[in-house]
């Protein structure tokens, strides 16, 4: 494949470094492996930022990620940054980031490998086919609307927080999400709350209008909280999900239950412009710093490191090196490498015979091991008998 990509890696706070660490080793190898180079630069935020600087993200560094081909986020925020009283929060650098590089659109795969599915609590045969796409709007919404504050009257205190949404800011979501149902199974399923919500009836209309420019998608509305029970009840029956900012953050970490773990899903946050390579992004596992295990290599990397797979097809053209990345992921859990997180709460003894209980650094080492394994394999049929 050749050439040399420019990355930036933000560790953030908690289990972020130890997580982007084990997906930064991960992507090397599939460097070695498939004829790349990586260039890092290293960017300070949230907490972390906080304590450096002052300030989540500086915007110089929010000018020099955005430079880059693309970008791999650990995690923001702790215990050491709660205060609701704050005027800066580490959540600020998502904020700065997904706003000032217009990175409008979250995408969250949700599939259920084989071997995980004792890790799921919900019943095997609800879990069997399941292959979802949530696309959440990032931009706007509840979190960037104005005013947002809380106030001082004569009644006590009160807060308010303000949905907006324009209505070409639905409108890009949403067309994204018919393209990329265009290439998967052809559904789109739209949630919304349109019987309470103007925001939302603004939505629905903006789906309908948009869908006889996508004759083989078909279109389904769907509210969110009817949204929310179906997504345990009947999870394969989904396809594509598109909805708006707050709904797709509470959908998303919902649906990781059906994945086993919040550490095995990954991220995607696009926006329009193109690089050299293909488009912009930032990538994240969706899960938090995590605190209380920071440092102790536990932290399941294996969302970051899918995450880094989506970094490789959406922002850097390379599909074989993406989809190596993803088998050496399902190569390692089928051989039975574990982190904590992984293995099912009240398994016997019998549940856990073949398990490999591993840390951070030894999980990321045998999806390394697995990358390598393979390539050799692959190198070596398309070389054909000396």
């Amino acid at each position: 494949m050749g050439g040399t990509y420019r990355l930036a890696a933000i560790p953030g706070d908690g289990v972020g470094p130890e997580v982007v660490e084990a997906a930064r080793r991960v992507l090397e190898a599939a460097g070695n492996a498939f004829g790349f180079g990586v260039e890092w630069i290293e960017v300070v935020a949230g907490g972390a930022g906080i304590d450096a600087y002052g300030a989540a993200i500086r915007a110089e560094d929010v000018e020099a990620a955005g430079a880059a081909d693309a970008i791999l986020l650990g995690a923001v925020g702790g215990p050491r940054w709660d205060d609701p009283n704050a005027r800066v929060r580490p959540e600020q650098a998502l904020f700065a980031l997904r706003g000032g590089l217009e990175l409008f659109a979250n995408l969250r795969p949700v599939t259920v490998h084989p071997a995980l599915i004792p890790s799921s609590p919900l019943r095997p045969e609800l879990l069997a086919g399941v292959d979802l796409l949530i696309v959440r709007e990032l931009t706007s919404g509840l979190y960037f609307g104005r005013p947002s504050e809380e106030r001082v009257t004569s009644d006590g205190r009160v807060a308010v927080d303000t949905l907006w949404y324009t209505e070409a800011e639905i409108r890009r979501v949403v067309r994204l999400a018919f393209e990329l149902a265009q290439g998967r199974r052809g559904k789109l399923t739209s949630v919304d709350k349109a019987n309470v919500l103007a925001t939302s009836r603004l939505w629905r209309k903006v789906v309908d209008e948009l869908r006889g420019e996508y004759p083989s998608v078909v279109v389904g509305h769907q509210l969110v909280d009817s949204c929310a029970m179906l997504l345990v009840k009947q999870p394969a029956a989904f396809d594509v999900l598109v909805t708006e900012n707050l709904f797709g953050d509470i959908l998303s970490d919902e649906a990781a239950v059906l994945a086993g773990s919040l550490g095995m899903l990954p991220s995607a946050s696009l926006g329009e412009r193109r690089t050299a390579h293909g488009r912009f992004g930032l990538y994240e596992p969706i899960h938090g710093s995590a605190p209380d295990i920071a440092g102790r290599d536990v932290a399941n990397p294996l969302g970051t490191i899918l995450s880094t797979a989506m970094l490789l097809r959406w922002s850097l053209g390379l599909e074989a090196a993406a989809h190596a990345v993803e088998a050496a992921v399902g190569a390692a859990l089928d051989d039975g490498f574990r982190t904590r997180d992984l293995v099912p709460a009240g398994a016997t003894s019998a549940d856990l015979d073949g398990l490999r209980h591993v840390g951070t650094r030894a999980m990321a080492d045998a999806v390394i091991e697995r990358i390598s394994i393979r390539r050799a394999a692959a190198t070596s049929v398309a070389a054909g008998p000396a």
